[in-house]
């Protein structure tokens, strides 16, 4: 007996994905609600659970397929475990099982990602090794990224030196190549990015802004900040919360246009980018104008630690009105961030370093950031940027103006 397994509800107005990858092979045992495959929508990766316990079956679609909601993509062959080989073939093994790399072919679990495989193998690491923080403890990048890599061994028996000696010889200088599908992600990451410069008429304002006071209360009651609400002090929470005060002050930069009207909001959606295993992903931080700095840390915190695990849904990142994007936590120094359609800016973060300022007319060393602000100039006038950005720089250098609301 067996059971079809079917493309899962995906959310409002997805019809469809890609089937990005096969979790288990035919004649795999399957626990019931265990990841078979994952599908890649537009937004968001979503594994696909087994209905029932048995043993994987037929594979209706390959990798790389577009599937509707609804659709049979395999099915679940009624039993519990993987078909065994014969008795005389297992005492003929018993006490010799090939090591994982003979067992896989190229030493990996077969349930890793394609990327986080071939940075396995880059980077020389056991798999086996590594602690997972993916759901089911499965390995992300970021888990790879941060194993250590392995040791050589410091006596390697005659073959295995005659094969690293070998191995200078198999160099023949040819460059090689590697053709790999674009994600639905990504298409549809590069597609909206590309109407938004089609659309709008984009336009960047820079600034910069002295970090030395939020630097200041950051090192002051970081400890004190953990201990009560379970969550590290970060700057976003300070930019969040200042982002929302100049919103309300100047609302053209949170509104949008919509055909010939344009839609002013009373709240601050403010979506933020975080760091994924396939990449960027954008959750929003709904009514982050009623937040505190502690109840905005946990969101992002949360965003963060389910981005890794690949369990944020289409809902989490449904809507915005405005975005935070920082380039900062990967050394960028300056950019020109793209707006996120339907939005009318955003604000680009990045990485603080000392320069030499002038104060009191005296020239000091302070921890400098540069602040970017994108926006659509069909809505945003200049001195409306600007005036944002003021008001931005003036809440951070003066993290008082954020408890008095001025």
């Amino acid at each position: 007996m067996s059971t079809e397994v079917t493309v899962p509800v995906l959310g409002e107005s997805i019809t469809e994905a890609t089937l990005g990858e096969w979790l288990k092979k035919p004649g795999d045992a399957v626990k019931a609600d265990e990841p078979i495959a994952s599908l890649e929508t537009d937004k968001v990766s979503i594994e696909v659970p087994s209905p029932v316990a048995g043993v994987m079956g037929q594979q209706v679609v390959k990798v790389g397929d577009t599937v509707n909601v609804g659709a049979v993509i395999a099915s679940i062959e009624a039993g519990g475990a993987v078909s065994a080989p014969t008795s005389a073939a297992v005492s003929a093994t018993a006490g010799q099982q090939a090591p994982a790399a003979e067992r896989t072919g190229d030493g990996l679990s077969p349930t890793l990602s394609p990327s986080v495989r071939r940075l396995v193998l880059e980077k020389g690491v056991d798999p086996s090794t590594i602690k997972g923080s993916g759901k089911d403890g499965r390995l992300t990048r970021d888990d790879v990224l941060g194993a250590p890599a392995a040791a050589p061994k410091s006596e390697p028996s005659p073959a295995a030196a005659s094969v690293t000696a070998a191995a200078p010889i198999a160099v023949t200088g040819e460059r090689g190549e590697e053709r790999v599908r674009i994600t639905r992600l990504r298409q549809t990451v590069a597609r909206r990015l590309k109407e938004a410069q089609n659309t709008a008429a984009l336009l960047t304002t820079f600034n910069d802004v002295d970090m030395t006071a939020v630097i200041e209360a950051r090192t002051k009651y970081k400890d004190l900040f953990e201990k009560k609400h379970g969550v590290r002090l970060g700057f976003m929470g300070f930019f969040v919360k200042a982002a929302c005060q100049a919103l309300r002050d100047i609302p053209n930069v949170n509104a949008q246009i919509d055909g010939d009207e344009i839609v002013y909001h009373d709240y601050a959606d403010i979506s933020v980018a975080v760091s994924a295993p396939n990449g960027l992903v954008v959750p929003v931080i709904r009514d982050a104008q009623e937040m505190s700095v502690a109840q905005i840390e946990k969101t992002i915190g949360d965003f963060g630690a389910r981005a890794k695990a690949g369990t944020l849904t289409m809902d989490d990142m449904k809507g915005g009105t405005f975005t935070i994007s920082n380039g900062g936590v990967f050394g960028s120094l300056m950019s020109t961030p793209i707006i996120n359609p339907p939005q009318s800016a955003v604000l680009g973060l990045h990485r603080i370093e000392d320069r030499a300022v002038v104060r009191d007319g005296q020239v000091v060393v302070r921890p400098m950031m540069y602040l970017a602000l994108s926006y659509d100039h069909r809505l945003i006038d200049g001195r409306e940027a600007v005036t944002f950005l003021v008001a931005l720089k003036n809440a951070i250098e003066d993290p008082t103006r954020l408890l008095i609301d001025l």
